[in-house]
């Protein structure tokens, strides 16, 4: 009785050996299957930077933001000194003021006030004129019939005569230009001065709307180059900015792996802060030129340490990735069983 219970244990005890030894192997197939059907690779994470300068060149005024800082797109993040270029806009200012007055002076006409007091002074010169004109006949007819006044005064009066005639003419001149008002080509002449004067206030207060740094688009702070009272130029960076609506994974394939994957296919990116939580991905580029792991070696031995970088584009709204983190990247492979 003893004996059989003793073989059955042992009968028992194969049984759950050669189970465990199916289950295990089945495992391992099961893994074996997966690991071909994904390709799992190691890279970090990258982002896009701009400089941002100022494109005048002047003493900096006010630096807004740090280091770290999140910033969004069109927030202001640096000043220029600016005095200087508002005291010229001022001036310009009053320059277009005093040319505009001068335009609308040319528009309006003359006044009906400046119209009569030229109208009086023609009607006062026409008088003169014919009282010059007669004392000339008068003297003339005397100097012919009797002789009683002398050569000098008859010329005397031909020229006042004479004079009074042109001062006449003139005072009419200028009363029918008091009613015609100003020349065409003045008045076209005064307008293009205005102009003038108001595309160089443009121009400077373009260049004023210079003086004050924005940011392009949203993202964090880098690095912060320069300080209140710098000099700042279009080549001297005030600030380095992170863009966060573009993060993607830069890892690199194997020549044997590379007709394995393709643009737009889908990825998982893993973190070590986050090892179960993935980020969604997608390959967005793949290298057209292939690199020696090391470069330096380039032998028909080593031919298989080709490498192609590929980058792993991410959404991020959370901003759990940084420049330079180590991630990890897993693609399911279309096809493999």
């Amino acid at each position: 009785m003893k004996r059989n219970k003793k073989g059955m244990a042992i009968l028992l005890v194969l049984l759950l050996a050669c189970a465990a030894y199916f289950a295990y192997t089945q495992y391992e197939a099961a893994a074996a299957r997966r690991a071909a059907a994904q390709l799992t690779l190691s890279g970090n994470v990258d982002v896009r930077e701009v400089s941002l300068a100022f494109r005048e060149s002047d003493r900096i005024d006010s630096v807004l933001v740090d280091e770290g800082d999140t910033v969004k797109a069109g927030q202001v993040v640096a000043t220029l000194d600016s005095k200087e270029l508002q005291l010229g806009i001022q001036k310009l200012k009053s320059q277009i003021a005093a040319q505009q007055s001068a335009v609308d002076k040319l528009l309006n006409g003359n006044r009906p006030e400046d119209i009569r007091q030229a109208q009086a002074n023609y009607d006062a010169a026409v008088s003169a004129a014919k009282n010059a004109a007669g004392v000339y006949n008068r003297t003339k007819q005397i100097y012919e019939d009797i002789q009683g006044v002398s050569r000098q005064e008859l010329d005397t009066a031909q020229h006042d005569a004479a004079a009074k005639a042109a001062t006449a003419e003139a005072a009419k001149q200028a009363w029918e230009l008091a009613q015609n008002g100003a020349r065409h080509e003045d008045i076209a002449a005064a307008q293009a001065n205005l102009k003038a004067l108001q595309d160089e206030l443009a121009q400077e207060e373009y260049v004023l709307s210079q003086y004050v740094l924005t940011a392009p688009t949203d993202g964090v702070i880098r690095s912060r180059l320069l300080e209140p009272g710098d000099m700042a130029s279009p080549s001297a960076p005030v600030f380095k900015l992170s863009i966060l609506n573009k993060k993607w994974v830069r890892v690199y394939v194997k020549e044997t792996d590379l007709g394995k994957i393709h643009e737009g296919q889908a990825a998982r990116v893993y973190i070590d802060s986050q090892p179960d939580t993935p980020i969604a991905g997608q390959i967005g580029y793949i290298a057209d030129t292939a690199e020696f792991t090391p470069k330096t070696v380039q032998t028909d031995e080593l031919r298989t340490a080709l490498v192609y970088e590929v980058r792993v584009y991410v959404d991020d709204p959370q901003n759990v990735l940084r420049l330079g983190m180590p991630a990890t990247v897993t693609i399911d492979l279309e096809g493999a069983k």
